[in-house]
């Protein structure tokens, strides 16, 4: 129950990191690309983030599969 609460707990904070890094990349595109927000630069940002989050998540993804393996090894 308490990994499950943590879980959550840590998801929420990243939605909001999340929702910073969306205005502060939109931000950054918009000095460089163009100053209105039209639908090009929401679709660099859209993008942006989603390559980030995949990245992010295979690198999660193999870190867990490594940590899983040496308690495996370990007899846990």
């Amino acid at each position: 129950m308490i990994e499950q609460i943590a879980t959550l707990m840590t998801a929420a904070f990243a939605f909001v990191a999340a929702l910073s890094w969306n205005q502060a990349i939109l931000a950054l595109i918009r000095e460089f690309i163009s100053q209105e927000e039209d639908w090009v630069s929401l679709m660099v940002v859209a993008i942006v983030i989603t390559i980030i989050a995949v990245i992010a998540s295979l690198m999660i993804a193999r870190a867990a599969s490594k940590a899983k393996g040496a308690d495996a090894k370990a007899g846990k």
